[in-house]
C-alpha cells in the first residue's frame, strides 16, 4: 500500500511536471505574443481630402479666434473711442455692419467643407456648424442703427454672440489623439500647424496723400450744396444740407465720415462713392491729413 502511495505520488508529480511544462510553454507564447502586438501597428498615409478637410477645420477655428479677439478690441474702442474724429456711435456702427459678414464667412467655409468620413470629426462639424448658424440668425436681427440709441449696449450684445463661437469639446486636436487617421491628416494640414496664419490679401497701393488738396470749385461754402450739386473743401466736422439731406462730414486722416440720422458711412480716400438712396451721392475727390474735398451730386 505505501509502495503503490509512494508510486502514485511519483506519478502524481511527473503530472505535475508535465503540466508546468506545458504552462511554461504557454507563457513563453503568451510572452511572444504580447511582445509583437506592444509594437503599433502601420498607419496608412492620410487621404488628399481628408488633409484637406481637416486643414479646412483648423482654419475656420483660427477665423473664429482671431474673430473674438478683435470683437473683444473693438469693444473696447467703442467704449473708449481714441480716434479723433470717431465717436463711440461711429465705431459702434461700422461694427455691427462688419462683424454679422465675418461670421457669415466661416458659416460658409463650414458648409461648403462636407463630410470627412470619419463619423467622429464629422459630428463635431456638425455641432460646430450648428452653433455658428444659431448666431448668424441672431446677428440678422442686429441692424446697425441700433449704434445711435446704445452704442455701447449693442456692440456688447453683438460680442457676447461672437464670444461664444468657441469650438464645441471635445475638439479637433483632442479627436486626433483618439483617431490614428485624424491624427495624421491634422500632422500635414498645413493650417494646423502652430503659428499658421492665412495670407493677406495683397492691397491696391493707396493714392499718396501727401500732396496738397487740389482746389474745390465752391471752397468751404457749404451752402452751395443746398440743391445737391456741388464740391467743397471739409476741413472740421461740418454739417451739410444737400437735395434735403442733411449728411454730417468728417474727414480724418484715413478716412471720411458721412452721418445721416439713419445711416453712417466711412469711406477711406480719395476715389471712394457714399450713396445715401435716390436723393444724394458724395464723392471723395481727394484726401490727406489736411481735410478732403468733396463732390455730391444728385444720382
Amino acid at each position: 500500500m505505501v509502495k503503490r502511495g509512494s508510486v502514485a505520488v511519483v506519478a502524481a508529480a511527473g503530472v505535475v511536471l508535465v503540466v508546468g511544462g506545458c504552462g511554461g510553454g504557454a507563457d513563453e507564447k503568451a510572452r511572444s505574443v504580447g511582445k509583437g502586438s506592444a509594437e503599433p501597428a502601420p498607419v496608412r498615409p492620410p487621404s488628399r481630402e481628408l488633409v484637406t478637410w481637416v486643414g479646412g477645420m483648423c482654419e475656420s477655428a483660427i477665423a473664429l479666434e482671431d474673430l473674438r479677439a478683435e470683437s473683444a478690441a473693438d469693444l473696447k474702442e467703442i467704449r473708449n473711442p481714441e480716434e479723433i474724429g470717431a465717436s463711440a456711435e461711429v465705431l459702434a456702427m461700422s461694427y455691427l455692419s462688419r462683424t454679422p459678414m465675418a461670421v457669415e464667412d466661416v458659416e460658409r467655409d463650414l458648409t461648403d467643407l462636407g463630410a470627412s468620413g470619419v463619423p467622429v470629426a464629422d459630428r463635431l462639424r456638425d455641432a460646430w456648424l450648428k452653433e455658428v448658424k444659431g448666431v448668424v440668425v441672431e446677428l440678422d436681427e442686429v441692424s446697425p442703427s441700433a449704434a445711435f440709441d446704445d452704442a455701447e449696449g449693442s456692440a456688447a450684445g453683438v460680442d457676447r454672440l461672437v464670444q461664444s463661437l468657441a469650438p464645441p469639446k471635445p475638439d479637433l486636436p483632442a479627436l486626433t489623439k483618439k483617431d490614428p487617421r485624424l491624427a495624421a491628416a491634422y500632422k500635414s494640414a498645413a493650417q494646423c500647424a502652430p503659428g499658421w496664419k492665412p495670407a493677406e490679401e495683397t492691397a491696391s497701393p493707396a493714392p499718396d496723400p501727401s500732396g496738397p488738396l487740389p482746389k474745390a470749385a465752391d471752397g468751404k461754402n457749404t451752402g452751395a450744396c443746398s440743391d445737391g450739386e456741388c464740391e467743397v473743401l471739409v476741413t472740421s466736422p461740418v454739417s451739410i444740407t444737400a437735395n434735403g439731406l442733411s449728411v454730417h462730414v468728417t474727414a480724418g486722416d484715413d478716412f471720411v465720415t458721412f452721418r445721416t440720422p439713419n445711416s453712417v458711412m466711412q469711406l477711406g480716400g480719395q476715389g471712394g462713392v457714399a450713396e445715401f438712396g435716390d436723393d444724394l451721392k458724395a464723392t471723395v475727390v481727394a484726401q490727406n491729413e489736411d481735410g478732403a474735398v468733396l463732390k455730391f451730386t444728385i444720382p
